[in-house]
């Protein structure tokens, strides 16, 4: 039987990918995070992708919140909150559990709970504790959803500066002298832990830097110049972590490069240089995001310092076993030795941030970025890999 006069069913459009992004958190780096975010929905092709917006308060709870990224900006001197753009004061957002469904489910109390359909793939761009630190990652592993970025152990090791320093120790990457007061160590014996520092002090000099040893965004960090600070400053880290670390001022340059994820492996951007800023003791939270302080990009490098520099951070990437995107810090130091402070595997992603300028100035432009970064986090599977 011929089926040529037969109606014809309608082909049926392939939907476009959706992407999740998802920001906010409980971290002291909430309202960073939202500027991220905002810069991250205004620069995604809508053309390509279904985007979905989802915000985790600074009591945890995830909502569904405005697609609008105009009020995702500091504003007065202020950062904007989840809260703010919720789109229910009572509504919830939940992941599937299952990895053989990806479908988000809205629920409010006393209503049926809605589908709001699969997604894709998840733009995580949360900063610090509970979303960079690999507790989100752990999550979309268990729910086999993709995501931007890396995975459990990278996000952990990233997010804990001790052990980020002993694995690049372990693989021969230099780092500067620190110290590391363990929560324990403080509680049953603080006068000791105390002299322990103080004893770094004399053998590294003055000034130290005291600072959470899992945060970011240069939050809870203090320079302390003399004795009479200290106890000060080991209050306003611990104010954001129990853990802290004591680190010695390196006299030198500061130096950043990013990583970025392609198809073929990880390549370096041209790097940059972070010049003291005029206002401020040193390149703290307000000086990067308030009074947005600039940074030189392309660093003013010899060729083979740019090389060397671009090898390390690469080093520094694969050292950690990160994916998607890095950020590495450096000082170059006076006799010209590179030594590695920090990796961020979800750095700041702002319009100002540097992360995005080094790239715009490796000629990868910031919908550009976000694109590739989509594509890698497509191209992964959960689970071992």
């Amino acid at each position: 039987m011929s089926t040529e006069n037969l109606p014809q069913s309608p082909e049926q459009q392939p939907r476009k990918p959706r992407v999740a992004v998802v920001f906010g958190g409980r971290s002291s780096e909430h309202g960073i995070s939202m500027v991220t975010a905002g810069a991250v929905l205004r620069a995604i092709d809508r053309t390509k992708y279904d985007v979905l917006p989802i915000g985790i308060t600074r009591e945890g709870r995830w909502v569904l919140t405005a697609d609008d990224p105009d009020r995702m900006a500091i504003a007065e001197r202020r950062t904007p909150e989840v809260e703010e753009l919720a789109e229910s004061g009572e509504g919830g957002v939940v992941l599937p559990v299952d990895p053989a469904s990806r479908e988000v489910v809205y629920s409010e109390p006393g209503s049926v709970p809605k589908a709001l359909g699969e997604v894709d793939v998840v733009f995580p761009v949360l900063h610090g504790p509970y979303g960079e630190d690999g507790t989100l990652q752990g999550l979309l592993e268990l729910s086999g959803v993709p995501y931007v970025g890396s995975g459990v152990l990278a996000s952990a090791v990233g997010q804990d500066k001790e052990y980020m320093k002993r694995v690049f120790t372990s693989f021969g990457l230099k780092v500067g002298p620190y110290l590391v007061i363990r929560p324990r160590e403080w509680e049953r014996e603080e006068s000791a832990a105390r002299k322990r520092i103080v004893d770094f002090a004399g053998e590294h000099g003055w000034p130290l830097f005291v600072k959470p040893a899992r945060a970011g965004s240069s939050i809870g960090i203090t320079k302390v110049d003399e004795l009479s600070g200290l106890d000060e400053a080991i209050e306003e880290a611990r104010a954001h972590d129990p853990k802290i670390l004591v680190e010695a001022a390196l006299r030198g340059r500061e130096i950043e490069c990013g990583v970025l994820e392609f198809e073929d492996g990880p390549r370096a951007s041209v790097p940059a240089e972070i010049p003291p800023p005029d206002a401020h003791a040193y390149y703290d939270f307000e000086a990067k995001y308030i009074d947005s302080t600039p940074g030189i990009v392309p660093a003013p490098l010899t060729a083979e310092e740019t090389a060397e520099v671009q090898r390390l951070a690469v080093a520094a990437f694969e050292a950690a076993s990160c994916e998607g995107l890095v950020r590495a810090d450096f000082f170059v130091t006076e006799d010209g030795e590179f030594v590695i402070n920090e990796i961020n595997t979800m750095p700041g992603f702002t319009p100002i941030s540097m992360y995005p300028q080094m790239w715009q100035a490796s000629g990868v432009s910031y919908p550009e970025l976000v694109e590739l970064l989509v594509q890698a986090a497509l191209r992964r599977s959960t689970g071992l890999r």
